[in-house]
């Protein structure tokens, strides 16, 4: 492989530097840094009104951040040319284009802007998911309307695919099937995704990296396998509580005195140190722990 076909295939599908936004003066999102890996499966997660859906739609080149920039396959995502915008799909938490089209009518649209679109597949989908081709997209139910859209998005056949709560409006088994497919994707296709969520179980099933945003910041990125051994909790009893480390990523006081913190291995895989000491304990964390310990 040439250096230059090798410098195209490394390009960041999705990436951010130093991402700031601010609604009337508030600020939403704060120094943000985030790329992802070719052929990845990044859930974003964070509570809601975290900033997720924002950073979302600046990484995607739908609002122009406050400061920084976006790229999507190495070009700014605010002037992305054709070519690149038909290599991604995006799925927005509330759809709302074309409601006043069917579902059928929207699909065969779309379709004609996808060099690689799948109609056999956005056929079987629909029956599939028992979607009346011939209403209106307008008066279908929320979850109806959000696997309309989940077959667009899938049915391009995108290198990228970006769902921001695509499970929202889902009931279980429709949702377990949308994670199938994005496992299919990206475990057969190659296709690297980006979805958002809030429910730690769909992360565990199909994301093979973890981005997590709090109040706006990123406070960690980094592979699923790697934060269940990269974070524990430290527990110390008061006596101890005066050599709680100062770097941790959540900080609890308790009515006894006591001290709980979500504490990180540092760059030589070492715990803090106080962690050592007599009377101090150690527990493992899983990522709903986790999310849990930092988001409340």
């Amino acid at each position: 492989m040439n250096a230059v076909l090798r410098e195209t295939t490394m390009v960041a599908p999705l990436s951010v530097q130093g991402l700031h936004h601010a609604y009337e003066g508030n600020p939403v999102l704060t120094g943000i840094d985030l790329a992802l890996e070719p052929g990845s499966v990044l859930g974003l997660i964070g509570r809601n009104g975290a900033g997720k859906s924002t950073l979302i739609r600046a990484m995607v080149g739908l609002l122009e951040p406050s400061e920084g920039r976006a790229f999507v396959f190495g070009e700014p995502a605010l002037r992305m040319s054709d070519a690149t915008k038909g290599r991604i799909s995006y799925v927005p938490q509330q759809p709302e284009a074309l409601a006043w089209l069917t579902a059928e009518q929207m699909l065969d649209y779309i379709g004609r802007f996808y060099p690689r679109w799948d109609r056999a597949f956005a056929k079987q989908l629909m029956q599939r998911w028992q979607i009346p081709k011939d209403r209106m997209l307008a008066k279908l139910s929320p979850g109806e309307r959000q696997r309309v859209e989940l077959i667009r998005a899938l049915a391009s056949q995108p290198d990228l695919l970006v769902l921001d709560e695509p499970a929202a409006a889902l009931d279980p088994v429709a949702r377990r099937e949308l994670l199938r497919e994005v496992a299919v994707r990206a475990g057969e296709f190659g296709t690297t995704v980006l979805f958002s969520t809030h429910i730690v179980s769909d992360l565990e099933r199909v994301a093979s990296d973890i981005a997590f945003v709090h109040e706006g910041r990123l406070i960690l990125q980094s592979t699923v396998d790697d934060t269940k051994e990269r974070f524990m909790r430290l527990w110390l009893p008061p006596r101890l509580s005066a050599a709680a480390p100062e770097i941790a990523l959540s900080h609890r006081q308790h009515g006894d005195g006591s001290i709980s913190l979500v504490v990180e291995r540092d760059s030589d895989g070492q715990w803090p140190q106080a962690s050592h000491l007599q009377g101090a304990r150690m527990d493992p964390l899983g990522l709903e722990d986790l999310f849990v310990e930092v988001a409340e």
